[in-house]
């Protein structure tokens, strides 16, 4: 609801929308086009877009907006790629107004506070107005978050479309930040609509059907938050599916468990987010800030007073990956000959339990030592929870024996903590340092393993020292 700030009253969302349309309409009109188009009578979309830049007035421009961003959802594969990379080249910076910002600035013409507004104008890619313009057309949001799905989809074979990509980030992380974010509690009784997609969106541990959904939504010690964005009303951005328990759980098995016996909320001494999915292909790789799990952990300590333990059980998606890379290494500082001769018998079928101590060892090596070119850790999991405040807590041998556990990691889960009076501390560790934050257990499974030698940077890599505590 917003307030009409000459008479008063309050506008419903539903006026607003009937509004927009409204100008959409008499936009149309304005520019003689139909308000319905047939697929073969679209405009060429590089077009439309230079139409939607060279207009002044807003009706006009809403109303192209609609139909560029209606085109490019009807448009075949190649006429989205062309669109495209067009905005990677004809609708990037204008070079000539940059030569001329730059001129004007060091001849100082000016004030200094003016021609750099200018050159800083100047520079930006004329691609971040235009979605901006497109941004205002009636559903404009979640169109261009599709827009970009189909962007990351052909960005692999065409690099060139990675200064596009980084627009859409750039602009998505202002559009999508925690501020817009509105936590809702999702539970049995929500609408089937939401449900379903609950169903659709589940990326860590699949819902096999309506069941299994009741299961994790309906007893008495489950709970489900999601996050929503106002211009997208009904399309959750990010779930988190939450089981309360007496302890802290080692294995997912039990927690899905449809014969489980469940306890009283009120008994319940932990809260255990063990599914947390992103749900929109258009937003991967865009942060939503940090502190979205803080604000479920403060919710879940209102409702239930008697929780002391908030926890995740989270998999570790990027582990057997890295450990196979480390294998064919000819150098590996992570994997000695006993840790190579473990996998090896598990590869060939061997028991799994007999590696135990070696893939424990090379998980904790994996999450303190193993880092990306921006010092972080390489786990997206782990670089998710760190960020978010929480502290590495245990690693679960087998806490997911599931054929895609076992895939994906050798079955291993983890544990990470978040301590509501430790949250803002961890979180600037590890924003201001890169600091993995770990207990001493995890610190020690690392030490069992390697010598001394091992635990010793070399002076390249002094910098890795300081971020992996």
């Amino acid at each position: 609801m917003l307030n009409d700030t000459r008479s008063g009253r309050i506008m419903a969302p539903e006026f607003l929308q009937g509004l927009i349309d409204t100008l959409t309409q008499r936009g149309r009109a304005v520019l003689g086009m139909k308000a319905e188009r047939d697929a073969g009578e679209d405009r060429d979309l590089e077009v439309l877009g230079e139409a939607l830049l060279s207009r002044r007035g807003e009706a006009s421009g809403v109303a192209i907006a609609q139909s560029l961003l209606a085109a490019f959802e009807r448009a075949a594969e190649p006429e989205q790629l062309k669109f495209l990379a067009s905005l990677a080249d004809r609708f990037g910076p204008d070079r000539r107004a940059i030569e001329l910002a730059i001129a004007a600035y060091q001849r100082k013409e000016g004030g200094d506070g003016t021609r750099l507004a200018a050159l800083h104008a100047a520079a930006e890619p004329r691609r971040q107005e235009l979605v901006r313009l497109l941004n205002l057309s009636p559903g404009g949001t979640s169109s261009l978050v599709r827009m970009r799905e189909v962007l990351l989809s052909l960005l692999r074979e065409h690099p060139e479309l990675q200064p596009v990509d980084d627009d859409f980030v750039h602009l998505f992380s202002s559009w999508f930040n925690r501020g817009f974010l509105v936590l809702r509690p999702i539970d049995w009784n929500t609408s089937a609509n939401i449900l379903e997609k609950i169903i659709r969106y589940e990326a860590v541990h699949a819902i096999q059907d309506w069941d299994d959904l009741r299961n994790r939504l309906e007893p008495p010690d489950r709970r489900c938050y999601a996050f929503f964005h106002p211009q997208l009303i009904d399309e959750p951005l990010i779930f988190v599916e939450v089981a309360l328990t007496k302890e802290i759980p080692a294995a997912i098995g039990p927690l899905l468990d449809k014969s489980r016996q469940a306890i009283d909320a009120r008994d319940a001494t932990t809260a255990v987010f063990y599914s947390i999915s992103n749900t929109q292909k258009g937003l991967a790789g865009v942060t939503f800030g940090n502190f979205l799990i803080k604000q479920v952990v403060q919710d879940l300590a209102r409702e239930l007073p008697n929780l002391k333990t908030f926890v995740t059980l989270s998999p570790v998606p990027g582990f057997a990956g890295w450990v196979r890379r480390e294998l064919k290494a000819e150098a590996s500082t992570a994997i000695d000959e006993e840790t190579r001769r473990a996998l090896a018998a598990v590869d060939d079928g061997g028991d799994i339990a007999q590696a135990k101590e070696a893939i424990t060892s090379l998980a904790a090596y994996y999450f303190l030592k193993a880092k990306l070119p921006s010092g972080k850790p390489v786990d997206p999991v782990a670089r998710f929870h760190l960020g978010n405040g929480a502290r590495l807590e245990r690693l679960n041998f087998l806490g997911d024996a599931s054929p895609k556990g076992m895939k994906q990691s050798y079955g291993l889960m983890v544990n990470y903590l978040y301590a509501l009076d430790h949250i803002e501390t961890h979180h600037e560790a590890f924003a201001e340092h890169g600091t993995v934050v770990a207990s001493d257990k995890v610190k020690k499974a690392l030490r069992a393993k390697l010598s001394s030698r091992d635990l010793v940077p070399s002076p390249q890599t002094n910098s890795q020292r300081k971020t992996s505590s």
